[in-house]
C-alpha cells in the first residue's frame, strides 16, 4: 500500500510538474507549523522550520512558537550568525492581554542583555512596546510574526511585526534588536530551557 501511494505521488508530480506535494508540517499544542515560510518580499528562498515548542507557566499553555531560518541550526550561536531572513511565528493558545505579552517579552530581553546593550536598545524597545500595547489583547488563535528582514548592512535590516497577517506599527531597525528578541527564547537565560531546545530542533 505504501509503495502504491508513493507511485501515485510520483505519477502526479510527473503529470503536473508545477504541482508540489505539500511538505510535512510539525504539530505542537494542536497548532500545525508549515515546513517552510516565505519571509519578506523578493526572490529570497523560503525559510525552513528549525523547531517549535510550547511556552507555558505551571500547567497553563500560553502560546506555541516556531523558528524559521534560511537553513537548519542546532545551536543559538549558529542561529545568531546565520545571515538572511528569519521568523518567529507565535500562536496564542489562550486569551492573552497585550500587557501580559509585553511584560513577558521585555523581561526576557532584560534578562539576556547587558546594561550597555540595553542603553542602545531602549528607545527601540519602547517603540515596540507601544506598538504591542496598542493591540490591547491577543485572543486565543492570534498569530504573531516577528520577522527579520535583512538589509545591505546589519543596521539597515528591520524587525517586521505582523498580527493575523496585518502589519502592526513601524519596522524597527537594527539586527541587534532582532537578536535581543531571539535571546528571549535562545539566550543564556531563556524563558524556558526545554523550549529553547525544541526551537533548536533537539528532540527529547
Amino acid at each position: 500500500m505504501k509503495i502504491l501511494l508513493i507511485a501515485l505521488l510520483l505519477a502526479t508530480e510527473l503529470a503536473f510538474p508545477g504541482l508540489a506535494v505539500p511538505a510535512t508540517a510539525l504539530r505542537v499544542g494542536g497548532i500545525s507549523f508549515d515546513a517552510s515560510a516565505k519571509v519578506g518580499a523578493g526572490k529570497t528562498p523560503p525559510a525552513v522550520l528549525n523547531g517549535a515548542g510550547i511556552r507555558g507557566v505551571l500547567f497553563i499553555k500560553a502560546y506555541a512558537i516556531a523558528l524559521y531560518l534560511p537553513h537548519k541550526a542546532t545551536t543559538a550561536e549558529e542561529v545568531f550568525a546565520t545571515p538572511g531572513p528569519k521568523r518567529l511565528r507565535i500562536v496564542a493558545l489562550r486569551d492573552l492581554t497585550a500587557q501580559q505579552f509585553v511584560d513577558a517579552l521585555i523581561k526576557g530581553v532584560h534578562k539576556n542583555q547587558t546594561a550597555i546593550e540595553l542603553a542602545a536598545l531602549n528607545p527601540r524597545i519602547e517603540t515596540f512596546r507601544t506598538t504591542l500595547l496598542a493591540l490591547r489583547d491577543a485572543p486565543k488563535g492570534t498569530v504573531i510574526h516577528l520577522d527579520w528582514q535583512p538589509g545591505v548592512t546589519p543596521a539597515d535590516g528591520t524587525t517586521h511585526l505582523t498580527v493575523n497577517g496585518k502589519q502592526a506599527g513601524v519596522d524597527v531597525p537594527g539586527e541587534d534588536f532582532y537578536r535581543a528578541l531571539l535571546c528571549i527564547w535562545l539566550g543564556d537565560r531563556p524563558a524556558d530551557g526545554a523550549l529553547k531546545a525544541a526551537l533548536l530542533g533537539h528532540v527529547a
